[in-house]
């Protein structure tokens, strides 16, 4: 492979950053299912505006009864991404949306969802984090169905807006 094949699209993965103010619930989420149900076609990560000390447990329980083992992760800042380069940079929260830098060259979209992490009665932040992750589910499904490899940034835009109004 040839210097100028390795600065071709094809020859990088697809990347998808998920934002969210504290980087400890939805994003972690979102991210666990991109990477996990995406695994070999894109890569994935998260960050936040002012991320938690520790992904919320309640999270990596919700993501474990799923199958995907999450223990370990530790949210990070925003800055820590901002100059990697992304394809599609979804907010998974009204701050995080309001707090997201410009990254050029990144088709962005707006998956809002209600902060799980709220719930502070255990039965209720599990039914929370449930709801939350069965939502992100069906956003992801819906996009890994795309062929998001091969959509420039103004369709893939559209198309992620689509999947957020419909799931």
């Amino acid at each position: 492979m040839s210097m100028a094949d390795t600065n071709t699209p094809s020859a990088r993965p697809f990347s998808v950053l998920v934002l969210c103010t504290g980087n400890s619930a939805r994003s972690q989420i979102a991210e666990a299912l991109l990477a996990t149900r995406g695994a070999g076609r894109l890569v994935a990560s998260s960050a936040g505006s002012h991320p938690a000390p520790r992904v919320n447990p309640y999270a990596v329980e919700t993501l474990q009864a799923h199958g995907i083992h999450w223990e370990g992760r530790t949210p990070q800042h925003i800055d820590a991404v901002a100059h990697t380069h992304h394809d599609l940079v979804i907010t998974v929260c009204d701050n995080a949306r309001e707090a997201c830098p410009y990254l050029p060259g990144a088709a962005t979209v707006h998956w809002g969802l209600p902060d799980p992490a709220e719930e502070s009665v255990p039965d209720a932040a599990r039914r929370a984090f449930a709801h939350t992750f069965d939502a992100l589910e069906r956003r992801v499904t819906a996009l890994l169905a795309l062929p998001v490899e091969s959509l420039d940034s103004a369709a893939l835009a559209e198309e992620a807006r689509r999947i957020h109004e419909v799931h």
